[in-house]
């Protein structure tokens, strides 16, 4: 049985706890006013376990909500975050909450990555699978995600190397540069070659 002989508002909204043996604690005071702590009370150490594990699950929530306000996370980014400050129960508790909430959604998540990498930055299937791995996307729903932009490649290829890389086609060393740089993007070899190869043709034919 533990003995509370003060307790006081420490700084903000974080009171401190204080006891006949032992350190103090410091919690929110929405687990204080929740448990009804207060001097003089006596509490079991399994009531003070609960308290304590409640107190450290509040603050993993609100840093979970708080990452979450700035952009989205996929479940492993996301608990990947809280495990550096957390213990494993704590991390599991937030996550299931935030599955809960439909604040985490891994298919939500895959679309916009896909379509940032895809219609923004202008990458190829692989390039965009490779990064979107890092995330913590299995192959399931990133290959979900990016199946919408199967069709189209090559018009989007073209497109790129027509406002990017046209002035850099001048020969065999500047066609080697573009074809190394479109690889690192990831598009494959095929489709790259057949861009360059149509798009020389076709500028050839306008002079």
């Amino acid at each position: 049985m533990l003995k509370i002989t003060g307790v006081s508002k420490y700084k903000g909204a974080t009171y401190m706890i204080e006891f006949e043996d032992g350190e103090p604690a410091f919690l929110n005071h929405e687990i204080v006013s929740a448990y009804g702590l207060r001097a003089g009370l006596d509490i079991p150490e399994s009531a003070w376990e609960k308290v304590l594990f409640d107190n450290e699950y509040r603050k993993a929530r609100e840093r979970a909500l708080y990452l979450l306000d700035y952009r989205d996370y996929s479940y492993i980014e996301l608990y990947k975050k809280l495990e550096k400050n957390y213990s494993e129960e704590i991390c599991d508790t937030v996550m299931d909450k935030m599955l809960e909430l439909g604040t985490i959604n891994d298919r939500r998540y895959a679309k916009g990555l896909a379509r940032n990498y895809v219609e923004v930055r202008k990458y190829g299937r692989y390039r965009a699978f490779q990064q979107m791995r890092q995330k913590g996307l299995t192959k399931e729903i990133i290959e979900e995600a990016l199946e919408e932009y199967e069709d189209g490649v090559y018009e989007r290829l073209y497109e790129l190397v027509e406002r990017k890389y046209l002035r850099y086609l001048d020969g065999e060393k500047g066609d080697i540069k573009v074809k190394n740089a479109l690889v690192r993007l990831g598009y494959s070899y095929d489709i790259i070659k057949e861009v360059i190869n149509d798009i020389k043709q076709d500028y050839e034919t306008e002079e």
